[in-house]
């Protein structure tokens, strides 16, 4: 009899924790989409963090040009 009770206690719990299993799975596959998808966004990041900081630095060049033609033009002005 208890084998029986113990039986039917083990065929019940099984059956209310299959709905748990199911969505354990699902949020283990959900979870490893993001575990991906963040992957590729901090690929992503470092990726334009880099062009950013070469953008910068030819901006930086742009401005030490231009300082230097306008003092060539000024230069220039003041020959005159």
């Amino acid at each position: 009899m208890d084998k029986d009770i113990l039986n039917a206690l083990s065929s019940l719990l099984d059956e209310k924790l299959e709905p748990i299993k199911s969505d354990l799975k699902e949020i283990n596959r959900k979870l490893d989409g993001v575990v991906e998808q963040t992957a590729d966004l901090l690929e992503f990041r470092s990726d334009i963090t880099k062009k950013v900081d070469g953008i910068r630095d030819d901006l930086l060049q742009v401005e030490l040009v231009t300082s230097n033609n306008w003092n060539e033009i000024t230069k220039l002005k003041s020959v005159k």
